[in-house]
């Protein structure tokens, strides 16, 4: 059953001024519809005043939208993502980056492609996200969610870092290593891609453990169950910093536990018409590509 849409939002990539045209383009379209558009305040800010259109925060997004479109990379929809989904709004990405994952309508097609969505003419999928905590003595100081992944590293040392890693509070093992990526599906394709993790379809109800570097060649990828927690213990005298889809941080200290489960949240993507998961990865990844030769 499609959703009948009378308040989209548009959230533009963060202090980007290189976005205001889009906005106000796709506004003026939405508008000319009959529907009521609000734009996200830091957008506002950018695109500066006199657009006629009302900005608004985040919770006023989500009291108020039935759709929010965002324009610009990954970046932008991750965020976008973690500050709405409480709300279920649900997204739609127009990429105005590079690789552009999570957004997949592309920027000269906008218009047309927004207009199809808004008739009823999409596609819509739920990803699962992350819930993580950092626990010291026992007490939490610090919790977020994370679309993509949550990724526990060395920071700034010029060593490796040491932890244990239990599952379900059963102790796999003691890893030396540079860090450690915890990813959902969806950040299959990021971070964890580059370090050799393995790309799990969006419907697979996993998180993928993926060691950065790790001493000992044997610590491989692992694929879990969603329904598992995964602890990561922090070992004297090590201290790590800890980024949650590249955006957030905390600085984290020895003895502190990384504590991460799947999120009772999820994130509805729409998608126009037509749209496929393995087509997007065999253009962002350009499989099968024909070689170049010299």
């Amino acid at each position: 059953m499609t959703q009948r849409f009378q308040t989209v939002a548009l959230i533009g990539k963060y202090q980007s001024p290189d976005v205001a045209e889009s906005v106000l383009r796709l506004a003026e379209f939405l508008r000319g519809r009959g529907l009521s558009v609000l734009i996200e305040q830091g957008t506002a800010s950018s695109i500066g005043a006199g657009s006629g259109f009302p900005p608004a925060t985040y919770d006023e997004v989500g009291a108020r939208a039935d759709l929010a479109v965002v324009l610009g990379g990954d970046g932008t929809m991750l965020n976008t993502a973690r500050r709405l989904a409480e709300h279920e709004v649900p997204l739609v990405g127009v990429n105005q980056g590079r690789l552009g994952f999570l957004t997949d309508v592309a920027r000269d097609d906008a218009l047309e492609r927004i207009g199809e969505i808004l008739d009823g003419r999409y596609t819509a999928e739920s990803r699962s996200m992350l819930d993580a905590e950092v626990l010291r003595g026992g007490q939490r100081v610090f919790q977020t969610l994370a679309l993509n992944d949550v990724v526990v590293n060395k920071g700034d040392l010029g060593r490796m870092i040491e932890f244990d890693v239990a599952i379900d509070g059963e102790f796999v093992y003691t890893q030396r290593s540079d860090g450690m990526i915890v990813c959902t599906p969806t950040g299959s394709t990021a971070y964890a891609l580059s370090s050799n993790g393995p790309i799990l379809h969006p419907s697979v109800g996993g998180i993928a453990i993926v060691p950065l570097c790790p001493h000992a060649l044997t610590a491989r990828p692992v694929t879990l169950p969603d329904s598992c927690r995964i602890d990561i213990n922090l070992l004297p005298p090590h201290d790590a910093r800890v980024h949650f889809d590249g955006q957030a941080r905390f600085d984290a200290r020895a003895g502190d536990c990384v504590r991460i489960t799947r999120s009772a949240l999820q994130v509805r993507l729409l998608h126009p018409e037509g749209y496929s998961y393995f087509a997007m990865l065999r253009e962002k990844l350009h499989w099968s590509a024909i070689p170049r030769h010299s």
